[in-house]
């Protein structure tokens, strides 16, 4: 019979949901707006508050991502030299709007060093984690622009124009484009490994609680995961269904009939076995494990070559540390580890959207 993390796990890892390979779907949102529920009078009765936040984050998931990394130049340039840049590139959002098309910056710890600013608290480098294999030239970054788009080329020439407004100040660093396979309208991406990815993500009041600062900001962690399809997909589907904790066809969790069922742990078979293995990716995520905290996922898949394609995981939250915390455990213990490898990583504090018709570089301080 298999057994439950014991009671000292459980309670350790305060940490969100964060599933490795993990597709976000579209949240109940407007462009850039989320809404949560607060104490919006003196007389203390519920009201809901709205947070402005950059577009790209919440706004429904187009078929394409583009992922671009910047360092500062060589030729060192100043801090104002830095919030032009920004500032021109929110105001190129502003003026040629492309449908489908959302920019989203955020900027990496050692931008800050580099400039003499105190970076916020919870933007730490990530440590090591057991198993990565990561490739330096292809991760970290200044400045991070994830550039989310309905067609390739549409976060193509966006990229070509924002980093032509950031020359000599900026040089490029890595790039890395993403998409969605094709699905039915309405459902669930499916990764490469053939399993509905971003089933539960959080919504609404979740988000106001798990993801977003009252300024709007929040920190984004990138992780390139690659996967070997040809080995997982060669295992039995049953097995397969084992390592994931849900039905390959419906997306139901183990033990349920249906995608957005409810995870019970603690479910077992007749026999006395838990419907969802102890090693089960979904399991050693599950956000009961972490007193119900959770981050918002907006994965993509990729695929560079036949032997390097994967998952782009993307993740945003109100604390870094969370994602530390639950990576910890699933790159010690998740049964998926033998069919996947973590090769590029990057964390970066999404600035907050500036008052409307200020500039966005005045959020850099």
């Amino acid at each position: 019979m298999t057994a439950l993390p014991s009671p000292h796990r459980r309670t350790l890892l305060l940490a969100p949901l964060a599933a490795a390979t993990a597709c976000g779907t579209p949240s109940d949102t407007d462009s850039g707006r989320t809404t949560g529920s607060s104490a919006s009078s003196a007389s203390g009765n519920k009201g809901r508050r709205v947070v402005r936040t950059q577009p790209g984050i919440t706004t429904v998931q187009p078929a394409h991502v583009l992922l671009l990394a910047h360092d500062l130049s060589p030729a060192g340039p100043s801090v104002e030299d830095v919030r032009r840049v920004l500032s021109h590139w929110w105001a190129d959002q502003a003026s040629r709007p492309v449908p489908g098309v959302t920019p989203t910056v955020a900027v990496g710890p050692a931008l800050y060093r580099k400039l003499g600013l105190t970076a916020p608290p919870r933007l730490k480098d990530l440590p090591s984690f057991p198993r990565d294999r990561l490739e330096p030239r292809h991760g970290g970054g200044d400045i991070i622009l994830q550039i989310c788009g309905p067609t390739a080329a549409a976060c193509d020439r966006a990229a070509t124009r924002l980093t032509a407004r950031a020359a000599g100040i900026l040089v490029p660093r890595w790039q890395q484009p993403g998409f969605l396979p094709p699905r039915p309208a309405g459902q669930t991406p499916r990764n490469l490994f053939g399993f509905k990815d971003g089933t539960e993500n959080p919504t609404g009041d979740e988000l106001t609680r798990w993801i977003w600062h009252d300024d709007g900001s929040t920190f984004l962690v990138y992780r390139r995961i690659h996967m070997n399809t040809d080995t997982f997909t060669t295992l039995p589907p049953t097995r397969q269904e084992q390592i994931i904790g849900r039905h390959r066809t419906t997306g139901a969790p183990l033990g349920t009939h249906h995608e957005h069922d409810p995870v019970n742990l603690y479910a077992k078979t007749p026999q006395g076995r838990y419907h969802i293995p102890t090693h089960a990716h979904i399991r050693l995520a599950h956000s009961r494990l972490d007193g119900g905290a959770r981050m918002l996922r907006r994965g993509y898949s990729y695929r560079n070559t036949p032997h390097d394609q994967g998952l782009l995981f993307l993740a945003y939250l109100r604390d870094p540390a969370l994602f530390t915390r639950v990576q910890e455990r699933l790159a010690t213990d998740d049964a998926m580890n033998p069919y996947i490898e973590h090769r590029a990583s990057a964390i970066a504090h999404v600035l907050p959207p500036p008052p409307p018709g200020q500039p966005l570089g005045n959020q850099l301080h």
